[in-house]
């Protein structure tokens, strides 16, 4: 199956390290220039916003789920091609699953582990067949991915279950997963 939409989930901070900023950018123009639409958090901050504003300034399209009450906060980007607002989180990452035909994941917190968990969790289950790619950029979940590899040791993670999360270091790679032309 073609791949024409790709949810990023990534923070709604900017990182310490400016290097988080440029993959962020590095990422929304390049599924901009591969006419593969993001589909993100809906918000006008952090590297959540640094991957809508690439895509949008080299002519992609962007689509963003926002939960209400981070509307009412203020945090919505009223800017991108499409903006759902729904009631809840959950259905927050339904809509962005359901609208997506691969997932990449950068950077982020709580949010964006959650959002990366639940849908290897929904891959583990046969929910969904879609590719996973986490973008380790910087090393960024070096230790995240240690982690993993002791649950498997620990046989509280299939090894068919971890080779589920792809891994690269960079956008370059990430395209190379989704077998996109870098």
């Amino acid at each position: 199956m073609p791949i024409r939409t790709i949810a990023v989930f990534c923070a709604s901070a900017s990182g310490a390290d400016p290097i988080y900023q440029t993959a962020a950018s590095d990422l929304g123009c390049a599924l901009a220039a591969h006419n593969i639409c993001v589909v993100y958090g809906g918000a006008k901050v952090g590297l959540m916003c640094t991957v809508a504003e690439s895509a949008l300034a080299h002519g992609g399209c962007v689509v963003g789920v926002i939960p209400e009450v981070l509307v009412d906060l203020e945090v919505a980007h009223n800017g991108i091609t499409e903006l759902h607002v729904v009631d809840t989180m959950h259905t927050r990452k339904a809509l962005m699953s359901e609208k997506s035909d691969a997932f990449v994941i950068l950077p982020g917190g709580f949010g964006t582990l959650e959002e990366m968990f639940e849908v290897l969790a929904w891959q583990t289950l046969r929910l969904h067949d879609k590719p996973i790619i986490l973008l380790n950029i910087n090393g960024f979940y070096d230790q995240l991915l240690g982690f993993l590899d002791h649950a498997v040791a620990h046989g509280m993670l299939k090894q068919k279950s971890r080779e589920v999360l792809l891994v690269a270091n960079s956008v370059q790679e990430a395209l190379a997963a989704l077998e996109l032309n870098p």
